[in-house]
């Protein structure tokens, strides 16, 4: 239901990881990391239950017994294939077993304020002949004298032969006190020596064992006790024999309860996931919302997990009752994106079986798929640009859209020219009004803001914005449209006043912002200053102009000046006159960095210099010149400059 794309840009990978940090075993932090939604209302409330149930434990002050299972994982798996265990693998399946009683006990007591998680501690099974056996013979990680009589006669033949060899020793010692090094005994390759001095070895007879690492002291076992070492050695093989039998009868007891202990690791992994997810919940306070039989989404104070309570703006947004589209706009910065990923990620946390950070009078339903487009998604590995990225995302979600599905998708009509990205994302709103998928969209384009409005079963939101303090205010209003706040978000980050005043005067001269698509490429030093794309005329704009331009065909054509910007029929665009009308009534019009020749019948005023250019003395210099040619003209005017020439573009004739 989520591909791993949307995982990430809802980022349910973050949630699922976190969930896992709270784990304390192995086999419940693998259960953390493969978690995924369900669409199964069934599973989903008995997740919700369970998580709820945890939390409520935790809230109490509850320590739930849980095992971290260490090595459990390695013994359980070689069940069944003739493995004899070690004393220490058996002293932790002891230790692990204790821990399922443990857990048994706790759950029984906690029945009343856990019944789902408490019943499922009656399916583990502690295999208390096992268990009470593992102690009996183990001592730590070691087998005890009492795992057998046998065993237990060995080891005090053992210890009679230590006391003999230690007390020869001892007489040894005295005996050869001259030659020795130091008097103490010690063991090397499993023989009692005593430390000699290498010239003084010969005074001791018996076996060197060993030597110091200068080489000045011999370890030399004494030939009075090589027959007590022998016999001790061969009691030591005894033992040795007897333990091996001990575990393999140790081991064949636990591959008897194979299906229990497998069942055991299972069921305390999820005990511990379970109650990892109400540790998860209760560290941002969530908690359980009504679950709807309808594919709604109904968001009362909900936050996004990852963001600090302190900074995070509740959101209160409904979709899927009275509306399928939500269609949410406002300024950059103002929180657009943020409240599409808190729809998304709350769905597939509440699908997931966490609580969410929300009031109680929130409502989910349950969605089939849940898929998304955020960000730009550009690859350079994969060739896609943003637009392209764009189209693949949403090209699968119309394919796989339909009434149990919730589409999110941020920035519509982004990445290309926006009169056809409008058209395309009308087109797409409308194929998912058709398929009753739930949609939440952002937007900054005042066509799709009045297709919310016009459109049945489509709702604006928008996301408010303090003028005053030319902050965003981050909170969600249903019902009207927003403003996406340009100058003000421009100020607010420091782009110079006298930019963003001269921006708003072009928006207001203009007659609507939109009209700014026409404003032709204005050069100061060289550097464009407008986006090619930004251009590009829009559908709706152009049906407009072709009317304006039906309406001058009818009057006296006005003289075109140098610095006007004029629209120009044959290529559907704004340019500046460059060069007033000749006798024949040819204009020099510059376009982008390009000087095009037109006939002035075939040019009409659009906005008059008057109105785009500070004073009448304004240096024209400035929009048609580079910077590095008004230089050198400077530089000319002023005095003579050899080797310095000034050039420029040839005119082209108009085609």
């Amino acid at each position: 239901m989520i591909n791993d794309s949307a995982k990430r840009m809802l980022e349910l990978d973050k949630m699922l990881l976190m969930a896992a940090e709270h784990t304390v075993s192995p086999a419940g932090r693998r259960l953390a990391e493969r978690h995924a939604p369900s669409t199964d209302e069934r599973q989903v409330r008995a997740w919700l239950e369970e998580t709820e149930e945890a939390a409520r434990l935790l809230g109490a002050g509850a320590s739930i017994p849980l095992s971290a299972m260490e090595g459990i994982d390695e013994i359980v798996a070689l069940l069944g294939k003739g493995r004899v265990y070690v004393p220490s693998e058996l002293y932790q399946l002891n230790i692990w077993l204790t821990s399922i009683a443990q857990m048994r006990r706790y759950m029984d007591s906690k029945r009343q304020a856990a019944p789902r998680i408490a019943s499922y501690a009656d399916s583990m099974d502690d295999c208390p002949e096992l268990r009470q056996e593992l102690h009996r013979c183990l001592r730590g990680s070691a087998l005890a004298d009492e795992a057998s009589p046998e065993l237990g006669r060995i080891r005090r033949q053992l210890y009679a032969l230590e006391g003999k060899i230690e007390k020869k020793l001892e007489q040894t010692m005295v005996k050869y006190k001259s030659a020795l090094q130091e008097a103490i005994i010690s063991k090397r390759r499993g023989h009692y020596v005593i430390a000699v001095k290498r010239d003084l070895r010969k005074q001791v007879p018996g076996t060197v064992w060993d030597e110091s690492s200068s080489g000045q002291t011999l370890f030399v076992e004494p030939a009075d006790i090589a027959a007590l070492q022998q016999e001790w050695d061969s009691w030591k093989a005894d033992e040795e024999s007897e333990c091996y039998a001990i575990q393999a009868r140790l081991s064949a007891m636990a591959e008897t309860r194979t299906a229990e202990l497998e069942w055991n690791v299972e069921a305390m992994a999820a005990f511990d996931f379970i109650t990892a997810r109400g540790k998860m919940s209760r560290s941002y306070n969530g908690t359980r919302p009504a679950m709807s039989s309808q594919p709604i989404v109904r968001l009362v104070q909900a936050r996004h997990p990852l963001i600090a309570t302190e900074r995070c703006v509740p959101l209160d947004a409904i979709i899927g009752d009275d509306w399928q589209q939500l269609i949410i706009t406002g300024p950059n910065t103002g929180g657009k994106t943020v409240a599409l990923k808190t729809f998304g990620l709350l769905v597939l946390l509440h699908q997931c079986g966490f609580l969410i950070p929300a009031d109680a009078a929130s409502e989910l339903g349950i969605f089939h798929k849940v898929m998304a487009d955020l960000g730009d998604g550009q690859s350079l590995e994969q060739s896609l640009s943003t637009f392209s990225s764009h189209m693949t995302n949403v090209a699968l979600m119309v394919r796989e859209a339909n009434h149990r599905s919730l589409l999110l998708l941020d920035e519509l009509a982004a990445g290309t020219d926006p009169g056809e990205g409008i058209a395309l994302s009308v087109a797409v709103l409308e194929h998912l009004m058709e398929m009753k998928a739930r949609v939440v969209a952002t937007t900054h384009f005042n066509e799709i803001k009045r297709f919310a409005s016009n459109t049945p079963g489509c709702m604006n939101a928008s996301m408010t914005f303090d003028p005053e303090t030319l902050r965003p205010l981050h909170r969600l209003v249903t019902g009207e449209a927003g403003e996406s706040r340009a100058f003000a978000v421009a100020r607010r980050f420091g782009l110079l006043e006298r930019i963003v005043a001269r921006a708003e005067s072009l928006a207001s001269q203009s007659g609507s912002q939109q009209q700014l698509l026409h404003v032709p490429v204005v050069q100061q030093a060289g550097v464009q200053t407008r986006n090619d794309k930004q251009q590009r005329n829009k559908k709706q704009a152009g049906d407009q102009q072709e009317k304006s331009e039906r309406a001058t065909a009818k009057q006296p054509r006005a003289q075109h000046l140098a610095g006007d910007c004029v629209w120009i029929h044959p290529l559907k665009r704004t340019g500046i006159v460059y060069r007033e009308a000749d006798e024949r009534g040819n204009v020099i019009v510059q376009v982008e960095d390009r000087k095009l020749t037109f006939n002035q019948k075939r040019l009409a005023r659009y906005i008059d210099r008057s109105k785009l250019y500070p004073g009448q003395d304004y240096d024209m210099d400035i929009v048609f010149e580079t910077k590095e040619n008004r230089k050198k003209r400077h530089l000319m005017n002023r005095k003579h400059a050899q080797d310095v020439t000034i050039v420029t573009k040839s005119e082209e004739g108009e085609s």
